[in-house]
């Protein structure tokens, strides 16, 4: 490690004031401690990589089956969409998806659901069409049905097994067959789902007798949607779970749990490698950083939690409480949605230290560990505030909508 203008004896002063603010300063020993590692320099490193993963990582979604599986809808509600609006996949009774084709996420363009053509064709050889599908291009693949699986999804399947890739089987439009069978006599719900998850896996026998999840596009909070989630966050690498949870729909108060533990867990990443930038002296630079991770963390949060207008409008339209909107203004909430974050606290905080940061940081000795330190305390204490104000009014949003229990 070398500091530009830092002599030996100064850098080994600078060192010794760095190991003092770990002892002193109990938020920063806490964040070594969560990091994991054994010294503040070691868990500043850590942090930094972490960062660039949470912030940076991609992932690439597939989403094939037949033609009218529901694909295009099923892609849609990943992204948080209905059907009808601005940039949802287009849908229809016929094939309307006639090239892999794209979607990024509306506010996590770092993910990225692909539609990929339909696979029922009688000639369907499943070593070309990954070929053709550009396969190397995707992080896993959903194969979608809206009624039992067949030959070619077998194939898919095990063309995709091949090539040392995950694949998970979706068994779509649940909510229609669970309304036609409420007209029939003595209807029994998860008895008509076992039966249909029982049909799917008995085509399914030569694949091990994978597992089956049973969804709707339209009801997220019903079915297997949640257990899809849990599956994909349990098999994936970490850096790829960032992602997903990110942008996955909130389909349950399980799932707002795993998100808010998620950025919770963030922070002491976040605040060190703040920190980590307030020892270079350049006027200004660590309070840009600063900011900036601060409103791009923080509005990450606030997309994640479902607090957004396109969010809560369908889920207002899906418990029929057009008044949930009026819940999301808390003083978090209303600067996210105004663009006015860094006028919250953020911008007043960081310009008054951002000064002070650079006299501090000119002095080699105990300037950079104090500038350090400073930004350390006033990053870590904003996004603790910021996560909080945000969970707290995600779930009073969920227990006024009737959603607020654990399943």
């Amino acid at each position: 490690m070398h500091l530009p203008g830092v002599g030996v004896s100064h850098y080994f002063s600078w060192n010794q004031e760095i190991q003092n603010m770990e002892h002193q300063d109990p938020d920063v020993a806490d964040a070594v401690k969560a990091s994991g590692e054994s010294t503040l320099e070691k868990a500043t490193a850590k942090a930094k990589i972490k960062c660039d993963k949470f912030f940076n990582v991609s992932l690439n979604i597939a989403v094939t089956g037949r033609t009218g599986s529901g694909k295009s809808s099923f892609v849609n509600a990943i992204r948080g969409l209905k059907d009808d609006d601005d940039g949802a996949a287009p849908t229809g009774v016929t094939e309307t998806t006639a090239e892999a084709t794209m979607y990024e996420h509306p506010e996590m363009p770092n993910v990225k659901i692909w539609d990929l053509p339909g696979i029922g064709s009688p000639n369907f050889k499943a070593k070309k069409y990954l070929k053709d599908v550009k396969f190397d291009t995707y992080d896993f693949f959903i194969i979608l049905t809206s009624e039992r699986f067949t030959e070619n999804d077998i194939m898919l399947a095990k063309e995709i097994r091949k090539q040392k890739k995950s694949f998970y089987f979706v068994r779509s439009k649940i909510d229609n067959d669970i309304s036609a069978e409420k007209r029939k006599k003595g209807f029994d719900e998860q008895k008509v789902l076992s039966v249909i998850r029982a049909d799917c896996q008995k085509n399914l026998k030569d694949l091990g007798d994978p597992k089956v999840f049973l969804i709707s596009s339209f009801d997220l909070e019903e079915y297997d949607f949640e257990s899809l989630q849990d599956t994909l966050e349990d098999e994936l690498p970490e850096h790829k779970r960032y992602a997903l949870l990110q942008a996955w729909p909130v389909c349950s108060a399980a799932s707002l749990q795993k998100k808010i533990k998620m950025f919770k867990g963030m922070i002491w990443a976040v605040s060190l490698a703040s920190a980590g930038v307030a020892v270079v002296p350049v006027p200004g630079l660590s309070a840009a950083c600063d900011a900036g991770m601060v409103v791009s963390f923080l509005t990450t949060c606030y997309y994640s939690f479902g607090l957004d207008d396109r969010s809560l409008t369908r889920l207002s339209e899906n418990v029929n409480k057009p008044h949930l909107r009026d819940l999301a203004k808390s003083k978090f909430v209303t600067a996210i949605r105004e663009k006015a974050l860094t006028r919250l606290q953020v911008s007043a905080a960081l310009a008054t230290i951002s000064t002070v940061e650079y006299f501090l940081s000119l002095f080699p000795v105990v300037g950079s560990a104090a500038a350090a330190g400073i930004s350390f305390g006033t990053t870590y204490y904003l996004l603790r505030e910021g996560v909080n104000d945000l969970a707290n009014t995600a779930q009073d949003i969920r227990k006024e909508a009737g959603l607020a229990s654990v399943r």
